[in-house]
């Protein structure tokens, strides 16, 4: 992988040779594979208990060589039932945070589960969170 001008390039030499550019408008840093975090992870949102609004921060990891996973966040009240979905979509590997706002919501118990599947690696995990008017 190289950067060059507002390009960066990509090359895969194996048996039969590709190389692919991409442009994004201008090229500020190319992340180094090695500092990418390996591990999935779930963490406790913060504030705990909160009132309205909370950050909820997960880790995708790489895994077993996954580039990217398909990564989705719901929150679910105390009788299991979806409240919010926070993020449905692919992410890389990565640190992530997500804002949750309860403004709408009473107060309670509830949970946020992330499901990350990846090329190799399926991460669930259910957390308990409190919303205190």
């Amino acid at each position: 992988m190289v950067a060059y001008g507002n390009y960066l390039w990509v090359g895969e030499f194996k048996f039969s040779s590709r190389i692919l550019r991409f442009s994004y408008g201008p090229l500020t840093s190319v992340e180094d594979n090695k500092l990418l975090p390996e591990k999935f992870n779930l963490k406790q949102n913060y504030p705990n208990p909160f009132n309205p609004s909370t950050t909820i921060s997960y880790t995708i990891g790489t895994g077993q060589l996954t580039a990217i996973s398909k990564v989705v966040l719901n929150v679910y009240d105390i009788l299991g039932r979806k409240v919010a979905t926070l993020v449905n979509r692919e992410q890389p590997a990565g640190n992530y945070k997500v804002n949750f706002d309860a403004s709408k919501l009473g107060s309670g118990v509830y949970f946020y589960r992330i499901i990350a599947n990846g090329n190799k690696v399926n991460f669930v995990k259910t957390k308990k969170m409190i919303l205190l008017r």
